[in-house]
């Protein structure tokens, strides 16, 4: 009889936690329309809800690269540590 592969849970980790916040965080901003759906403080003539929305799409990029860097980060210790843990045994 052949040896069936081990299955783990998921892993829930503070890296992961982070990850997934700066994921979640653009959703619920842009979801939050209460927030932003006013015209003052303008911003060079802008009304706030336009440029609320504007820097949002850089904070959701900056977010989303550090959520990926993050993850690659994980990926390579999770790695390490299952060939480091392999050669153990």
């Amino acid at each position: 009889m052949s040896e069936s592969p081990e299955v783990r849970p998921p892993v829930v980790t503070p890296v992961r936690v982070v990850i997934g916040l700066c994921l979640l965080a653009p959703f619920v901003a842009m979801l939050w329309v209460g927030s932003f759906a006013k015209t003052d403080p303008a911003f060079i003539g802008i009304p706030f809800f336009y440029w609320y929305q504007m820097l949002w799409v850089l904070v959701s990029t900056s977010l989303t690269v550090l959520a990926y860097q993050l993850w690659q980060r994980d990926q390579r210790a999770r790695k390490a540590a299952a060939q480091s843990g392999g050669a153990s045994k």
